[in-house]
């Protein structure tokens, strides 16, 4: 079991990817404006390449953490993001800005499949660890929309990346210094004993994997679209890049803690039925801020986000649940690499999409791929292990 030093930099290392990789989104219309470039969408394609190697590296990441070992790799992952951090905000042209993003999700691919079951190596409650790490993840989600808005608004968006990138290097010394050195790296440890599971490993990783590639279409549906979405509608109110950030960063901060909410359930209760129920609700959410702007808009995306941010814990417990910690980072790194891969194909759809047909056609999106994952649960074991 980790000590309390490195379950603490464990879960700021969630906070500071997800983070890192929203910078671009919050920063765009910047970033545009001062490459000449006339439309914000335009530049949105240019963070593809970023998501897709956030999703790809994940493969070679989790091989590297059970057959090297997952201090060392948190140790570059901690380095890495920052060093590239910085390095764009040093571009000096859009092609410059997709190249280092390409290079960042390399680095922050290491994090999911590498960091998480380091974090829930030996632990008794798998479940809450997942979710206070969720939480953690999506407080950064929320620090993008604010830290970014302050920064672009009084120092420039080249500071939103640099300052950040210096910060995420610190903590990998102070990762280094406090992390015990393994033993062994966990695909050479002894094997824990395990009950027989009531799905083959085959099936089980397909469910899992297609479930949270629908999740993950979502999850970045949502998040690279929600600051530009919420500047339209409530353009009648505010278009103050720093009071939408602080607002946008307002509904990432409380929608996470449904992840607390969720992560102490999954100990307690089977996992189908909680996860069928929030992604129902999710669903339904979306469709109807479809309908509605202002005030009653921001009201609803308090209210899906929380439901979105809601549904995360639930492939990471299944992966506690069903796979020996010794391939964990293997079999989630195999995972992720085909369902954070395949929704980077999300980041390059918001550009055209609104463009061509305006957020409410991209919510109708959102509402459409919630309802793919809820098909996608309907194959989950009926009655789930607990640890």
């Amino acid at each position: 079991m980790t000590n309390r030093p490195t379950r603490l930099l464990l879960n700021l290392g969630h906070a500071l990817d997800h983070m890192f990789l929203l910078v671009f989104a919050t920063a765009v219309t910047s970033i545009a404006l001062e490459f000449g470039v006339s439309r914000w969408e335009d530049l949105m394609p240019y963070s593809v390449a970023a998501f897709f190697f956030f999703g790809i590296g994940s493969l070679p990441s989790g091989r590297l953490g059970d057959l090297w070992g997952r201090r060392p790799m948190m140790i570059v992952f901690f380095a890495g993001i920052g060093a590239t951090a910085i390095l764009t905000g040093l571009a000096n042209s859009p092609l410059q800005v997709a190249l280092a993003l390409a290079l960042l999700g390399c680095f922050a691919s290491i994090y999911h499949p590498v960091g998480i079951p380091m974090l829930v190596q030996g632990s008794q409650r798998p479940g809450w660890a997942i979710g206070v790490n969720g939480l953690a993840g999506n407080l950064g989600v929320a620090l993008a929309a604010v830290v970014t808005g302050v920064l672009v608004k009084y120092f420039g968006w080249r500071t939103a990346f640099i300052v950040p990138g210096a910060i995420s290097i610190a903590c990998g010394i102070a990762f280094a210094l406090v992390t015990a050195k393994e033993e062994a790296p966990p695909a050479k440890r002894e094997a824990a004993p395990t009950a027989p599971a009531s799905t083959s490993m085959a099936q089980l990783l397909f469910i899992m994997t297609a479930a949270a590639t629908s999740g993950s279409l979502l999850f970045n549906f949502s998040t690279n679209a929600n600051y530009e979405m919420l500047a339209e509608r409530f353009a009648a109110i505010s278009r103050d890049p720093a009071l939408l950030g602080t607002l946008l960063a307002a509904v990432y901060g409380v929608a996470a803690l449904a992840q607390l909410v969720v992560g102490r359930l999954i100990d307690r209760h089977a996992l189908k039925p909680l996860y069928a129920g929030i992604v129902a609700v999710q669903a339904a959410l979306i469709a109807l801020a479809s309908f509605v702007d202002g005030w009653a808009f921001y009201a609803v995306q308090f209210l899906f986000m929380a439901a979105i941010f809601g549904s995360i814990p639930f492939t990471d417990a299944m992966i506690v649940r069903y796979v020996d910690d010794r391939m964990r980072s293997r079999v989630s790194g195999m995972r992720l690499a085909v369902s954070f891969g395949a929704s980077s194909l999300a980041v390059w759809l918001i550009g055209p999409v609104v463009k061509q047909a305006g957020f409410t056609a991209l919510l109708w999106l959102m509402a459409a791929t919630s309802l793919v994952t809820l098909a996608v649960i309907s194959r989950l074991p009926a009655a789930p292990r607990a640890s």
